[in-house]
């Protein structure tokens, strides 16, 4: 007779006091919305030269800790750039660590071709920065879009309660993207992300 199977083991990436005490710590700030600035947007080496408009520049930064009903759970995070509202990263607990999405929807509430892409954490991180390699259903979608450079994608979340949160994207070929928050000075709640309703 066979011996049964063992039993299987953990994700060695999972480690439920960094993450609770990381998804913790955001939903301290639920239902504020705080002011952002970038504080890098380092192209590709090998990105060419563009002239197209950073759609970034000069638009007012702002994160809203707005989706709290099951703050232990899932948080839903709006990031409105400027009068856009079509951005919301959903920050979401899973059995291995956390698992980091972006929701991505035009005015009239429909989602974009390229939305709910992200990933889940590959190590247990720490209570204070939690990183999100790109998963295998984003992929597919980057490469069916034509998003080639995006593949290699990892974006991370930092937070520092009271005190700051960075939002951050990187790739291995020099893309380093971050936008860090002011989370000692609430600002006015801006309206719901598109999508969503009131």
């Amino acid at each position: 007779m066979d011996a049964a199977p063992p039993p299987a083991a953990k994700p060695a990436h999972a480690d439920p006091v960094s993450a609770d005490a990381f998804l913790a710590a955001i939903a301290a700030h639920c239902g504020q919305a705080y002011a952002g600035r970038i504080v890098a947007d380092r192209q590709a080496a090998s990105a060419p030269a563009t002239s197209a408009p950073d759609p970034f520049e000069g638009k007012a930064l702002v994160m809203h800790v707005r989706g709290c009903d099951e703050p232990a759970r899932e948080l839903r995070i709006p990031f409105h750039v400027g009068d856009d509202r079509s951005r919301t990263w959903v920050l979401a607990r899973t059995a291995g660590g956390l698992r980091l999405k972006h929701d991505h929807r035009h005015a009239d509430g429909s989602p974009d071709p390229v939305t709910m892409y992200g990933g889940d954490t590959a190590s247990a991180g720490s209570a204070q920065r939690q990183a999100f390699p790109a998963d295998a259903e984003s992929v597919a979608m980057f490469r069916r879009e034509g998003l080639t450079g995006s593949i290699a994608n990892t974006w991370a979340m930092e937070i520092e309660p009271g005190t700051r949160f960075l939002y951050e994207l990187s790739r291995p070929d020099g893309r380093l993207f971050q936008v860090e928050f002011d989370l000692a000075t609430p600002v006015p709640v801006p309206p719901a992300p598109w999508g969503t309703g009131g």
